[in-house]
C-alpha cells in the first residue's frame, strides 16, 4: 500500500506517553492512529522517529503509515485534526517512498528542555515548563554541556529501566541559552536513551545553581553508573523537536518548537 509520511505536535501532559498501551491508558499514538482511521476509513497503524514518555511533549514527531484510502494531503492533514483533542495536531502529511521509515531512516534527533528560572513558580503552561526557583548560571551549564558533546558512552545518564543493548550514543550539539527567564537545553544526538536529556538536565541544573562544579558532569559521564549521576529532571518543560532525515525523501521543514518560544530561539 502507498505509504505517507507525516508531522506530529502534542501536549504531553495528560497522556501516558507515545506508544498505546494494552491498558488503554490514553497516548498520543492511539489517539493519531484513532483519527487517521477515521479518515481512511479503515485501521491505521503509526510509526514514530522517536517514543517519547508520559509528560514530555512534541512538535515534530514524525510518524508514517500504510493506506489504500486516496485523500490529498489538505485531505489527510485536516481530517485528521477535526478528528483529533485539542492537545494533538498534524502539521502536515505527504506521500513519501516506500523506503522511508520514521525510525530507521532518521539521522538524528533532537530535543529542548525549557526552565522557568524564577523564585515565584509559574502559573501560566505549568506543565510546559520546569521551575526551577535557584538562580542558574549558564556558563557554568554551558561548560558542563561541552563534556557530552561526541560519542561517549551515556550508562550514567540513562534510566536503571533502559531496555537499550548500546549506552554508547553521539552528541552532535548540547547549547545552553538564557532569555529572559527562560532558560533552554538544546540537545541534538544520533540517538537518546531512556531518560537520557531529563537525566543531563538533572546534572546540568544542580551544575549551574552551584551545588556541583562544571566538570561533575564528565566526572558522571566517566563513572558509567546512573547511581553516581544526579536527580532526573521532571518531563514538564521536554520537548521533542526535530528529527533529520537524508534530503531525498524532501521533507517539509517548520519552525522549531515549543510555539510560545519560538520568537526567542529563532
Amino acid at each position: 500500500m502507498p505509504r505517507y509520511a507525516a508531522s506530529v505536535q502534542y501536549d504531553g501532559s495528560c497522556y501516558h506517553g507515545w506508544q498505546s498501551l494494552k491498558s488503554g491508558l490514553p497516548t498520543i499514538q492511539a489517539e493519531v492512529e484513532k483519527a487517521l482511521s477515521k479518515v481512511a476509513n479503515h485501521p491505521v497503524n503509526v510509526i514514530c522517529a522517536g517514543r517519547t514518555d508520559a509528560g514530555v511533549h512534541g512538535c515534530n514527531q514524525i510518524i508514517h503509515f500504510d493506506t489504500g484510502a486516496e485523500r490529498s494531503e489538505r485531505g489527510w492533514t485536516y481530517g485528521a485534526n477535526t478528528n483529533l483533542p485539542d492537545t494533538i495536531a498534524v502539521n502536515w502529511v505527504k506521500p513519501i517512498s516506500e523506503d522511508f521509515h520514521a525510525r530507521f531512516s532518521a539521522q538524528w534527533r533532537r530535543y529542548r528542555y525549557v526552565i522557568y528560572n524564577h523564585s515565584i513558580r509559574p502559573a501560566h503552561l505549568p506543565k510546559g515548563l520546569t521551575w526551577n526557583y535557584r538562580p542558574l548560571d549558564v556558563e557554568r551549564m554551558q561548560e558542563a554541556a561541552q563534556y557530552l558533546v561526541g560519542e561517549h558512552n551515556f550508562n550514567s545518564y540513562r534510566a536503571v529501566q533502559c531496555q537499550a543493548k548500546n549506552p554508547v550514543r553521539t552528541v552532535s550539539h548540547l547549547k545552553v541559552s538564557r532569555h529572559g527567564r527562560l532558560l533552554v537545553i538544546d540537545i541534538q544526538a544520533n540517538a537518546f536513551l531512556h531518560h537520557m536529556v531529563r537525566n543531563i538536565a538533572g546534572v546540568l541544573m544542580a551544575i549551574g545553581c552551584g551545588k556541583k562544579e562544571p566538570v561533575w558532569a564528565k566526572e558522571v559521564l566517566d563513572a558509567r553508573d546512573r547511581k553516581q549521576g544526579g536527580v532526573t529532571a521532571a518531563p514538564w518543560g521536554l520537548y521533542f523537536v526535530d528529527v533529520g532525515y537524508p534530503e531525498e525523501f524532501g521533507l517539509p521543514e517548520i519552525d522549531l518548537g515549543p510555539s510560545f518560544a519560538a520568537p526567542l530561539l529563532s
